[in-house]
């Protein structure tokens, strides 16, 4: 467009509009954006938060998947105890070709009679007692210990009584319960009160922030006490579940769940946000993998074997499984892994406590519970 000349103008006026002019029509069509602007690709600072937003779920995912798949890919045993009835010499042969051919798969001893048999596969020192006679063979199990295991040693032994052209039966000394068919219904509560109990630590750790540590305490025992009754109500008196012990069950499923709790409470002033995923790695990935309600701990890698002698989720599993099916086994072993979880969680608090108190960097007690994290516990 070019300048209109007036009467009077002078030519550097003109040239003076004409600048003018091309510099508005320029500022109105600003030049074309880089490159990377015109398709449409995010900042460096997008990248950024996408990497920080998916930190959380990219761990559950990862860890879900080395846990469940390592522990349960390939349940293969080793050392498996076993007996063989019988105190002759045949017996005692026989008993120690089936250790040898094992190759380590296998842990076999003997005893003498059927009756003895059924004493220690009630005790769980051996998970199978295999009795054979001239007239017919016998594996002692208790489905109720581990239905998988029970399942396992058939098939061990079964292609032995063919072998030796015997009729095979099964005496199982304590059977699953007849609301309960596959044995599983304890882990499964266990899993219940395991997702309640981390998911009320969060919120027992918002809303105790500014709490004494006594009042924390005493909080996260009362919560236990409601989750742990619910889990119990469901899976005795609704579902029928628990055939015997329920009060019992009931004590140790609050032992259970408010050691998860002080645990949960203790952690979040030092982890934050991390706080959840922290529960989940402790309490779902290295806890239902090696509590051996899936598959007992001789079906497992030798790392998931290991956590089932000290882990909290294995404690509560042989604790509820002697109260609800086999009356008169001694659990004091397990109810003290409990306890000593529980007193891990209450010093925690403690400690962080102290920690808060002086300012230092580690930890904060007053710390709020953000929506990012009570989203993550609905996700976990």
């Amino acid at each position: 467009m070019s300048a209109h000349r007036t009467p009077g103008s002078s030519p550097l006026a003109l040239a003076a509009g004409s600048s003018a002019s091309t510099a508005s029509i320029s500022s109105s069509h600003p030049s074309p954006a880089p490159t990377a602007r015109r398709l449409g690709v995010p900042s460096g600072a997008f990248w950024k938060s996408l990497v920080a937003h998916l930190a959380i779920p990219l761990f559950l995912a990862t860890g879900m998947a080395l846990a469940y798949l390592g522990a349960f890919h390939e349940p293969v045993p080793h050392d498996l105890n076993v007996a063989v009835v019988g105190d002759s010499a045949e017996s005692m042969v026989f008993a120690q070709t089936l250790d040898d051919q094992a190759d380590g798969r296998l842990h076999v001893e003997t005893t003498p009679t059927h009756a003895s048999a059924e004493k220690l596969v009630r005790s769980g020192e051996v998970v199978a007692a295999y009795e054979a006679t001239p007239t017919e063979a016998t594996l002692v199990v208790a489905s109720a210990a581990s239905e998988t295991t029970a399942s396992a040693a058939q098939k061990i032994f079964l292609p032995i009584a063919y072998s030796q052209h015997l009729p095979f039966s099964i005496d199982d000394v304590a059977p699953v319960g007849e609301h309960d068919t596959t044995g599983q219904g304890l882990f499964f509560l266990m899993v219940a009160l395991s997702v309640g109990a981390y998911a009320s630590a969060i919120a027992v750790a918002a809303v105790t922030a500014r709490l004494g540590v006594a009042w924390r305490m005493g909080v996260g025992a009362l919560v236990a006490a409601v989750v742990s009754a619910i889990g119990v109500v469901v899976a005795g008196p609704i579902y029928q579940m628990i055939p015997n012990g329920v009060w019992g069950i009931w004590l140790v499923s609050w032992l259970y769940v408010f050691g998860i709790i002080m645990i949960g409470v203790g952690l979040h002033p030092i982890l934050g946000k991390w706080t959840t995923p922290a529960l989940t790695m402790l309490f779902v990935m290295l806890n239902f993998t090696s509590s051996g309600g899936i598959f007992a701990a001789p079906f497992e890698p030798a790392f998931f074997a290991g956590l089932n002698i000290f882990w909290n989720g294995a404690a509560f599993i042989d604790a509820v499984q002697a109260l609800a099916y086999f009356p008169g086994r001694q659990f004091g072993f397990d109810g003290l892994r409990l306890a000593l979880w529980a007193t891990a969680g209450l010093l925690l608090i403690v400690v962080v406590h102290g920690w808060s108190v002086r300012r230092t960097r580690i930890a904060d007690d007053a710390l709020a519970v953000t929506r990012e994290e009570e989203e993550q516990v609905i996700a976990a």
